[in-house]
């Protein structure tokens, strides 16, 4: 008997489904806390050459701030003290209104220097001085994060698929929760990015093999439901941590708060189900029988699993399990799988690509970062639903492309909007940001249905990879603009399109049965002995 038949029967859409997802939501809120916690974390504030300690005289003891500033740091051409300059000789002829000098020449800032901390009270920029020829440092924070989930993600989904769900989801509670509270008393910058790098390899298991425990345990037509629910999470985790980073100004304090629900999420595991569906995958049917009649219990359905034994699950399977053990190279040995496994790949790229092109740059329009937060988390509702009743009538395909190319054209068009029309390129990336955030929604769930029930794991966990490598190297294009103001966006409008292309290569998988084995999709549809082919 197929799983999705008994799913049918005890209702795969009831009080133990939601539960799950109840459940799921102490974990997965802080995925967005952390994965965009750069954008306080790591903040910028103002800042220039620190003058206090220096003493040049009585003369310039008896000067103002305003005035110091005048003889020892250059304005820039809005007359803000320059950054990452000083003069090399104090200017007293500034004093008199005179900014001529024949000695007026400058060099890097020799004393560090001093930051405003009316917004934040310390980032990681002021911690060690991460500024001017140093600011690369600080953007390759969020890249080592991201290089770690990038590495987590095919490590969690292997393990996940050999050894199942809930125990590895365990393992990436604590993980995660271990590094994220070692990395908030680092005493060394090193000693930080190395602990960011383990949180962020051990934050990669909740992000994977939590969607994929939900989707396994929905019936085919409530799964658009549970994939736009699940996404929900991630909206109000942007919620939280727009609030938290408001009055947390702290940057390590930071950290210790938008990690503190995994210690909830920790408490609540022995709630948490096993994926039946994988347990009847392996074999197992005695433990999968087990959480079928939990189910069955929970949405008062125990009357449908009068005549479903172990025994008849165990005759079911014997004719369906292998004992094969699948790895991630399955996903490229035979061509319809392969042709999935490149064509999704290169569409996640992009997915994460432009999403944190957008989300990691909330100080480019002009508005308070707490603000822009706001309004990209409040714009993520309503689309949302949107994107349920698209996926519902329309399809995956069709929404996953058009979704990346609006992306890019909100890019395109922001390009041409200059810096001082601030609502209108607010506006714009607000949209784009919406689409951006469409787009991760509906590839989250169509990754689950196009891959195999014996590689689902393995695949969400490849393609997770790919993601997390768009996302590494996205923060580090910014420092682009060096070379070019608009390279940065060019890039990230260019990577949109193409990948919204590619998307149409994939297959629709509106109100498919899940897959359970590769041949279900490598068959002919009509030939398949297992299950039914994809669309």
């Amino acid at each position: 008997m197929k799983f999705d038949s008994i799913l049918s029967e005890i209702n795969g859409f009831g009080k133990f489904q939601i539960k799950l997802v109840l459940i799921q939501i102490l974990s997965r809120v802080t995925l967005p806390c952390h994965f965009l916690l750069n954008n306080f974390m790591a903040a910028v504030p103002s800042h220039h050459c620190n003058i206090v300690d220096l003493d040049d005289g009585a003369v310039f003891r008896n000067l103002t701030r305003e005035q110091k500033l005048a003889v020892f740091v250059p304005a820039e051409q809005d007359g803000t003290p320059s950054s990452c300059q000083m003069f090399a000789k104090p200017q007293y002829q500034h004093l008199s209104g005179s900014n001529t000098s024949e000695d007026a020449f400058t060099v890097q800032c020799e004393n560090g220097w001093v930051y405003d901390n009316s917004t934040f009270k310390s980032t990681l920029a002021t911690e060690w001085d991460l500024v001017c020829s140093r600011k690369g440092m600080n953007k390759a924070t969020a890249t080592i994060f991201f290089i770690g989930v990038m590495i987590g993600s095919p490590l969690f989904g292997f393990l996940s698929d050999r050894f199942g769900r809930r125990p590895l989801l365990l393992v990436s509670y604590l993980s995660s929760l271990v590094f994220a509270v070692l990395s908030a008393f680092s005493t060394s910058y090193v000693m930080f990015v190395i602990m960011r790098f383990f949180t962020g390899l051990s934050l990669a298991g909740i992000s994977i093999i939590s969607i994929v425990l939900n989707v396994e345990w929905f019936s085919v037509e409530h799964r658009t439901f549970s994939g736009v629910i699940i996404s929900l999470d991630w909206t109000l985790g942007n919620w939280l941590l727009a609030g938290i980073s408001y009055g947390v100004t702290e940057w390590r304090m930071l950290i210790l708060a938008v990690s503190s629900p995994l210690i909830l999420a920790i408490i609540a595991w022995k709630w948490l189900p096993e994926s039946a569906r994988w347990l009847m995958a392996k074999g197992k049917a005695d433990t999968a029988h087990h959480y079928i009649m939990q189910c069955a219990k929970t949405n008062n359905r125990t009357t449908s699993m009068a005549t479903i034994t172990p025994t008849k699950l165990l005759e079911s399977l014997e004719e369906e399990t292998e004992d094969t053990k699948y790895s991630i190279l399955d996903l490229f040995k035979t061509p319809n799988i392969r042709k999935i496994s490149i064509c999704s790949g290169i569409v996640w790229y992009g997915v994460a690509f432009t999403y944190y092109g957008i989300s990691l740059n909330i100080t480019g329009f002009g508005l308070n970062p707490y603000l822009t937060q706001f309004i990209f988390a409040f714009i993520e509702m309503p689309m949302k639903i949107g994107v349920y009743f698209f996926l519902e009538k329309i399809g995956r395909r069709s929404g996953q492309a058009g979704a990346l190319l609006l992306t890019g054209l909100c890019l395109f068009i922001n390009m041409f909007v200059t810096t001082d029309k601030w609502i209108i390129r607010t506006v714009v990336a607000v949209l784009g940001k919406s689409m951006s955030e469409a787009a991760f929604t509906i590839m989250y769930l169509y990754t689950t249905e196009f891959y195999p029930t014996v590689v689902r794991q393995n695949g969400v966990g490849y393609t997770a990879f790919i993601a997390r490598l768009g996302v590494s190297i996205s923060p580090l294009i910014m420092l682009l603009e060096d070379v070019w103001h608009l390279l940065p966006v060019v890039t990230y409008c260019a990577v949109a399109v193409v990948s919204g292309l590619v998307a149409l290569l994939l297959p629709e998988t509106l109100n498919a049965t899940l897959p359970e084995f590769i041949e279900d999709i490598e068959k002919p549809r009509g030939q398949s002995t297992r299950n039914k082919e994809i669309q």
